[in-house]
């Protein structure tokens, strides 16, 4: 299930610009770049643009008065995740923070709404904080933000994803959704439809997408265009979903959803429209909620591995903080979880 993949091994990272580095530059003495940088009155026009202009130059992001001491060491990291409330996010932040205080760190998070604009805020204000690392969800960011990182001399690592670029653990999100297609096309099902969450800036929801679509043509079946539902998050959206996938004509004889939730919503909207699962609607879900082995049927689901996840991301970077070198990708497989919520096509 875990395994680091052979790759580079990552060095501690180099220091970013302090506020010395900006004095030295502006021609003015580091009182004056902490009088400006933090708003305070009393500068002259003349040493305030040069230090503004200097602070530019070298990219310096402003750090919390922790952040100045000698040691550079703030005892906190950061984590921005895209949604608060999801299960696997939550699962990850803690498993994550259990790591942290087991090395003496304090977990500060933030929710980024799945913005990166909101992303690239929340981040920005950890690292003037002065945190020691930064946790991120998956491979798309705003384009500003891994400079950000960079600047502030700090280690990050991304998480529910691979990337052949970034310090990263997570999993395949395209083969493990292919492996859910394969599964139903295994027990007989052509028609096959996904009801994912939103996909815009959102790379693990699209490759899942991706995936199932490969795996349908390798077999010669097409994902068609009425049985690919986006949807908002939630019970609602997958009730939403199936109303809109049974407008588009015939339903499926077999849904894969972008998370547990929405296939929950999924199940009671067939219900209600006198469908019976798994009889006439196979059903399979992603994540492995608490809930869904408690479902009538139970749900079968592509369970992440969200506390592996957490802890391999905390030891990532707490290594890379004490100055130990670490792979650059380590990957925690998906797996599939058969429950009653799938069956072969009547």
């Amino acid at each position: 299930m875990t395994g680091d993949l052979p790759g580079e091994i990552l060095d501690p990272p180099s220091r970013g610009p302090v506020a010395r580095d900006v004095a030295r530059r502006a021609g003015v003495s580091t009182a004056t770049v902490s009088r400006v940088l933090n708003g305070f009155a009393g500068v002259r026009a003349d040493k305030r643009e040069a230090v503004i202009r200097a602070a530019q130059d070298l990219g310096f992001v402003a750090n919390g008065a922790a952040r100045a001491l000698s040691t550079r060491r703030f005892m906190a990291v950061g984590a921005v995740v895209p949604n608060i409330e999801n299960e696997a996010f939550v699962r990850v932040l803690s498993s994550f923070q259990e790591r942290l205080r087991q090395a003496g760190y304090t977990l500060v998070a933030a929710n980024a709404g799945y913005d990166l604009e909101d992303e690239l805020r929340e981040a920005t204000f950890l690292l003037e904080r002065g945190v020691d690392g930064l946790m991120l969800v998956g491979d798309i960011h705003h384009p500003d933000l891994h400079a950000r990182i960079a600047r502030a001399g700090i280690p990050v690592v991304q998480t529910f994803s691979l990337s052949r670029e970034r310090p990263c653990v997570g999993f395949d999100n395209a083969a493990s959704a292919a492996r859910a297609a394969n599964y139903l096309m295994d027990l007989g099902h052509r028609r096959i439809g996904v009801i994912s969450g939103l996909r815009k800036d959102n790379d693990r929801g699209g490759a899942r997408v991706t995936g199932i679509a490969a795996a349908l043509a390798a077999r010669g079946l097409r994902l068609a265009p009425q049985h690919d539902i986006e949807i908002s998050y939630g019970i609602g959206g997958g009730r939403d979903g199936f109303r809109q996938m049974l407008a588009g004509g015939p339903p499926p004889t077999a849904i894969i959803c972008g998370t547990d939730q929405i296939a929950f919503g999924a199940m009671i909207e067939a219900r209600a429209r006198g469908l019976s699962i798994p009889g006439d609607l196979s059903v399979i879900g992603h994540n492995d909620s608490d809930f869904a082995p408690f479902l009538d049927p139970p749900l079968t689901t592509i369970r992440i591995h969200s506390v592996e996840i957490g802890h391999a991301a905390g030891d990532h970077l707490i290594a890379r903080i004490q100055g130990r070198p670490m792979v650059r990708l380590t990957e925690i497989d998906a797996e599939l979880i058969l429950r009653a919520s799938t069956a072969p096509p009547r």
